[in-house]
Order: C-alpha cells, then sequence, then structure tokens
C-alpha cells in the first residue's frame, strides 16, 4: 500500500469564541468581589482604561485645549484691573502671619501631609502554634525540651490535637521515648485546655484534670463509655456502671461545657462577607429591581489617548497599534461589563415573576423552577442562566438568597395537587423538628408521615433523612434529651 499526499478542499461550520466572547463569559461567571478585583488588575494593565471619580474632568472636547476664545474689544474695555500686581493665590497667609508674630524661628510645610490612619494598621491574629511557642519559651526550656516541644507543636492540626505518636516523635528527635511523653505532658498543661492531645478522651480527661474535677464516675464514662456517650446512649451507660441513670445525666451536662476542638479560637478561616449583587425592593405594593453599582469602579476610555489617536499625526506604527490595542480592550471590558450588568438584572426580573409569592409570603410558597423556564423566558442557553446564578445574591423582603437558591426540583403532592419545590419541603421539616418534644423526638418515618397527612406531601423516610443532613440536623436518637 503506497503512501502519498493529497490535498482536499473541506467545508465545515465551527465555533469560534472569540477573545471578546471569552472575557465576557469570564466576567459573567464572577461574583461580586472577584469583579472588582479583576477591573482593577485591568485598571493597572491598561493606560487606555480610567476610574471616573468625583473629581475627574469632564471629557475633553474635540477642540484644542489651547484654542481659546478671542475676547471682543467691548468685554475687554468693561473689565477694570484695579490692582496692577495680582497676589499668588496659593500663599498660605495663616502660616504666613503667624511666622512674623512669632518669637522665634518656626518652619512649616505649605504642602498638606495626611496624618497616617489608624485603622490601616490590622493587627495579626494570633494562631495556636506561635500561642503554644510562646507558653513553651516562657517555661524556660533546656536545649531538649525545646527542640523536642517544636516539633511536637508543628504536629498538631488545627483543632489541636496531635496527630503522631510519641515512638514517632522519638525517632524523629532522637530523644527516648519517656523524655518525649514528658515534653508532651507539659504541652497539655498549657492554654488552651484540652491542646496536645492524641483522642477525644483524653482532650476531656485533660480539662477535667485542669479544672481539678475528681469524678470517678466522669473518668469512666470518658475512658469507657465515650461511643455511648457519643449516641446519647446513657441507659446502657447507667447498666455498665450500675449506677442511677441521673448520675449519668449529671456527668454529662459537666462534660457538655468541655470543649471538644481546643483550636477552635485559634481558627485562620475569614469570614466569608457577602455583597448583594442586587437588589429587590416593595413599594406601593410593587416590586422594584436595583443593581447594586456601591464600590463598583465607573470606567471610561482615556480622552487623552482617544484624542491622540484622532489627532495625532505624529504617531508612529507601532505606537497607534498599540493604543489601538488597549482602546479595544478597554471598550470591551465596558460593554462586557454593562451587558453583564443588564443580563443579572433580566434573570432577577424572570425570577420575581415566576416566585411573585415567595418575595411576599415567604418560603413556604417558593415554586419549583428550572434553569430552562428562565432560559425560555428571557431568550437565553441554560449554560448563560447557570453562570448567571452562580455567586450572585440578592437582597430580598425575606432576606439575603443565592440566585440559585431560586431553583430547585419539585415534589409531588397527594390528591393530586401542585406540586411543591424541595426547599419548602426542607423548611416543613425544620418547623415539625422545631416543634417536636426534645424527651420524645421524631424519627424520620414518623416525619415523612406527619408531611402526608399535614401537607399532602409523599415522600419517602430516605427523602426526609437525606434533607435533614442537608440541613444538618442530628437524627432522632441524638436529639433526644432526658
Amino acid at each position: 500500500m503506497a503512501l502519498e499526499l493529497r490535498q482536499q478542499l473541506k467545508l465545515s461550520q465551527q465555533l469560534v469564541m472569540t477573545p471578546q466572547l471569552q472575557q465576557a463569559i469570564k466576567l459573567l461567571q464572577l461574583s461580586r468581589l472577584e469583579l472588582v478585583d479583576a477591573i482593577n488588575q485591568e485598571i493597572e494593565e491598561n493606560p487606555a482604561l480610567e476610574e471616573l471619580s468625583e473629581h475627574t474632568p469632564k471629557e475633553l472636547s474635540d477642540e484644542s485645549p489651547d484654542a481659546e476664545e478671542p475676547r471682543s474689544a467691548e468685554a475687554a474695555a468693561e473689565s477694570e484691573v484695579k490692582i496692577e500686581e495680582k497676589l499668588d493665590t496659593d500663599i498660605d497667609w495663616d502660616n504666613y502671619i503667624e511666622e512674623y508674630n512669632s518669637t522665634g524661628k518656626t518652619h512649616y510645610e505649605a504642602e498638606h501631609r495626611e496624618s497616617t490612619s489608624f485603622e490601616a494598621f490590622v493587627s495579626e491574629k494570633k494562631s495556636l502554634n506561635d500561642h503554644l511557642l510562646w507558653q513553651l519559651l516562657m517555661f524556660l526550656p533546656s536545649e531538649f525540651e525545646k527542640e523536642i516541644g517544636c516539633l511536637i507543636i508543628g504536629n498538631l492540626d488545627q483543632d489541636g490535637y496531635l496527630t503522631t505518636t510519641v515512638e514517632e516523635l522519638s525517632a524523629a528527635s532522637n530523644y527516648p521515648a519517656d523524655m518525649v511523653e514528658d515534653v508532651l505532658e507539659t504541652l497539655q498543661s498549657f492554654d488552651p485546655p484540652g491542646v496536645c492531645a492524641r483522642s477525644l478522651g483524653e482532650c476531656l480527661l485533660i480539662q477535667a484534670r485542669q479544672l481539678k474535677i475528681d469524678d470517678p464516675v466522669l473518668t469512666r464514662i470518658i475512658t469507657h463509655h465515650i461511643k455511648d456517650l457519643e449516641n446519647k446512649n446513657y441507659k446502657a451507660i447507667a447498666r455498665a456502671l450500675k449506677i442511677p441513670i441521673t448520675g449519668v445525666l449529671a456527668a454529662v451536662t459537666v462534660i457538655q461545657g468541655f470543649e471538644s476542638k481546643p483550636g477552635r479560637i485559634f481558627s485562620d478561616e475569614e469570614p466569608h462577607y457577602i455583597i448583594p449583587d442586587i437588589f429587590v425592593y416593595k413599594e406601593e405594593g410593587e416590586f422594584i429591581i436595583v443593581l447594586n453599582d456601591d464600590g463598583m469602579p465607573k470606567l471610561r476610555v482615556n480622552p487623552y489617548y482617544r484624542k491622540a489617536i484622532s489627532q495625532g499625526k505624529d504617531l508612529t506604527g507601532e505606537t497607534r497599534e498599540y493604543l489601538q490595542e488597549k482602546m479595544r480592550s478597554a471598550a470591551w471590558l465596558i460593554k462586557s461589563i454593562h451587558q453583564r450588568q443588564k443580563t443579572i438584572y433580566n434573570v432577577m426580573e424572570s425570577i420575581l415573576k415566576f416566585q411573585s409569592e415567595f418575595f411576599d409570603k415567604g418560603i413556604a410558597y417558593l415554586k419549583p423552577m428550572v434553569l430552562r423556564d428562565v432560559a425560555q423566558d428571557i431568550g437565553m442557553h441554560e449554560s448563560t442562566i447557570s453562570r448567571v446564578t452562580t455567586n450572585k445574591y440578592a437582597l430580598t423582603p425575606q432576606g439575603i438568597f443565592e440566585l440559585k437558591f431560586f431553583f430547585n426540583s419539585s415534589i409531588n403532592r397527594v390528591h393530586g395537587e401542585s406540586a411543591i419545590a424541595s426547599v419548602s419541603v426542607q423548611d416543613k421539616i425544620k418547623q415539625i423538628i422545631d416543634k417536636e418534644n426534645p424527651q420524645k423526638p421524631y424519627s424520620d418515618e414518623k416525619i415523612a408521615q406527619m408531611l402526608k397527612e399535614d401537607a399532602n406531601i409523599d415522600i419517602a423516610r430516605r427523602t426526609v433523612a437525606k434533607y435533614r443532613e442537608a440541613m444538618r440536623i442530628l437524627p432522632s436518637s441524638k436529639r433526644k434529651q432526658f
């Protein structure tokens, strides 16, 4: 079989994403904070893009700024000069008079320098490792204690638990295991109580020891019945210890005051602040949609570069091409941001049309809705709606919600009634659990039965369990209180 090269013509259609389209899609799926960061970065990189402020002058007209209109003879005659020499208005007369009236030599600066704002100084949050190292150094350790202590502190997780064994620490430090154990016992007496523990039981025992709680029942519960304690199986603990259940409940009350994660207070997780992208108000019986432009930079193409392109005859080819590219990039960015805001507004307007009862009455009136409903309503693709509703938040009369919140599956009702949104079913489950008797909590099967009888909602027990876990609600065995 012979191999040969051959040319062939082929006609086909292909979707090509231009850089402008890629930029528009990228901006569409950014959150508000990410969009502000992207705009600020573009302002730094693109000289043709500038931010408008309150003190920004108006754009230059097409006329030359140096060309001044000639003054008429009548206007010149009307003006009368009373002082032949004009005084400099930039002189600081207050400092001028004070200097000549002072008894000694003084010095002042004509320019006003802003004083340093104390709000600019942000204190660094102390970590758990720094807190323990400070206590270790205050303990005035020897060289080997300092080395072993630093090694132990370096092997703590974010909750303050030791993630390795004494044998591994001994092998890593080349010190005997009993010396490592002694240093570990010293670190376990540090603040916060329970730190450097190797298990939950040891953490609780350390806190009981620091509080000088010498109760044999409490010690035996923590040491031998930690699993029953987690499952709230207090009757099994009472049978095993051969004591009344009241004694078990008294010890459990003390244990509940302990901290299971000592390093929690030193967590370095930053709070996630939500800034709404859009506001929904109700005024005079009608809902009003307002885009949130606070903190969003107002952009424009630099008029000086625009004028240089239109009137500059001395620009070289490379300079002109560079300026044109930057101006096109700036114009496309401004257009993409406006298109993004317009799309968010249209999506919110469509959501308001479908979910008007929710905005007026609450979560119980939320209707089932999918992305296709809004996409067909405003004439866009579902993928575009998905990008718009991701990490975008709306401030409504019912609270702050992500736009994704309004899209949820439907749950069928009994007797052919209209379907209900899954989020509304979760809210009904939460209301049932909030009203239950803490001593006799409802099981998932019982909740499913109550939903069917009271609200005509037909769901299985496992669906109730799934929604309950999604809302981070414990099962009935762990909700029970004595």
